[in-house]
């Protein structure tokens, strides 16, 4: 699909998704409008000066500010997310409230086309908050603008992530690494580049019909298995010791006592819970990329 001068806007366009979906849809000659509250992260991250990127100031607490960002969108995309809370930035508030709010600002400024950012196990009967709020937000945002487009993603990986990044810290740290219970929960990490293509394929396809789509990689690893394999291609040989799943909870509860807590019970939830996803980028024709090739780069990178 030619771009034609289509602005897609793109709500959590600094983080860590959000930004390389705005590299994508920049790629493909999409003019890009990047909301978010502190519009100088953006320029900082991407250059002032780029004539396909517009930079707004946007709170998807306020309907208004919604409605501007959205303003003559071809497309929009919420990559908005929220791992821990913090006052009024609670899981409800913004993976639910917040968006119904895009959704229904989407529909009432005419965009053509709504992409949702969830997450992989997404159920509004789980036990999690975390889990239970992307699955009620998933089912109010498709109540609202019926022709949105939901993605799954799994747990993501690359440069700069919070997962392999984290896990490889604290291996060249500890020389005994405590695993969450035995390391037996099962993961099908996805390469974050793999994801944000997946998202400008929707928008581009000429297909119209609302879809789901779960994009992991192409492997489904154990915790452990992935803690090891990450210990091997950087050189190091920990002794991984179990510990149990109510220790974790207790650290977590004592560490939600001051202000950025460092582990939360949620956390420790989210690690409880088997990842595994249906083959969404195969079925968009990507060809999703493995945690050790990608490791591997970001290995050689850091050194």
């Amino acid at each position: 699909m030619a771009t034609n001068g289509r602005t897609v806007t793109v709500f959590g366009g600094t983080g860590f998704l959000g930004r390389r979906i705005v590299q994508h849809l920049r790629d493909r000659g999409f003019p890009v409008r990047i909301a978010s509250r502190h519009p100088a992260r953006g320029r900082s991250q991407f250059g002032p000066h780029d004539s396909q990127l517009v930079f707004v100031q946007a709170d998807i607490h306020d309907e208004r500010s919604v409605a501007n960002a959205l303003a003559g969108s071809y497309a929009a995309v919420n990559a908005v997310s929220l791992y821990v809370e913090h006052w009024r930035e609670t899981f409800h508030s913004v993976h639910v409230e917040s968006a119904q709010r895009v959704a229904a600002q989407a529909h009432r400024a005419g965009v053509k086309r709504l992409v949702h950012l969830s997450g992989i196990g997404a159920d509004a009967a789980s036990q999690s908050r975390y889990i239970r709020a992307r699955g009620e937000g998933e089912l109010v945002v498709r109540a609202t603008f019926a022709g949105a487009h939901i993605i799954r993603p799994a747990v993501m990986f690359g440069p700069d992530d919070a997962f392999l990044t984290t896990i490889l810290n604290l291996l060249r740290r500890l020389p005994i690494y405590p695993m969450f219970g035995r390391g037996s929960m099962k993961l099908q990490p996805a390469y974050v580049e793999d994801v944000a293509e997946a998202t400008v394929r929707i928008i581009q396809r000429a297909e119209t019909q609302p879809t789901i789509s779960e994009c992991g990689g192409p492997r489904v690893y154990s915790y452990e298995e992935l803690v090891r394999i990450v210990a091997h291609q950087a050189g190091l040989a920990p002794i991984l010791v179990p510990i149990p799943l109510a220790v974790w909870h207790a650290l977590a509860w004592a560490s939600e006592i001051f202000p950025d807590p460092i582990l939360t019970r949620n956390q420790v939830e989210l690690m409880q819970i088997d990842t595994v996803s249906s083959p969404g980028l195969i079925e968009l024709g990507i060809s999703p990329q493995p945690v050790e090739a990608i490791l591997q780069k970001m290995l050689s990178k850091c050194g």
